[in-house]
């Protein structure tokens, strides 16, 4: 539980300094390439183009195996654990009552 929070208060850390390119290397593989795709460039220029919630606080975080959600202040990012430790898959994530939520940025 503490890794997927820890890389969620990286993402979120970076996002508040705009360090984009800091914050792509916390998206898994197909989120920062589905990014880049429909953004049409790299992915520090889109992910800044996106204007995701930036949350200084983090609240609850739920693990269920290799993916995690991390709920902040006004977004809820959704995580899951590679090789090289947990990754952003979805964020500016946002509740829809029974439907899934509404993500901003997400992968493929």
């Amino acid at each position: 539980m503490d890794g997927a929070r820890d890389a969620a208060r990286a993402f979120e850390q970076a996002l508040s300094l705009r360090d984009y390119t800091g914050a792509c290397r916390l998206l898994a593989p197909a989120t920062r390439a589905q990014l880049e795709q429909d953004g049409k460039q790299a992915c520090a220029r889109a992910l800044g183009s996106e204007e995701l919630p930036v949350s200084a606080a983090l609240g609850a975080t739920e693990v269920y195996g290799r993916m995690a959600l991390v709920r902040a202040e006004g977004d809820t990012l959704f995580l899951s654990l590679f090789t090289g430790g947990w990754r952003v898959v979805a964020a500016g994530c946002t509740p829809r009552g029974d439907a899934p939520y509404q993500c901003l940025v997400k992968g493929g």
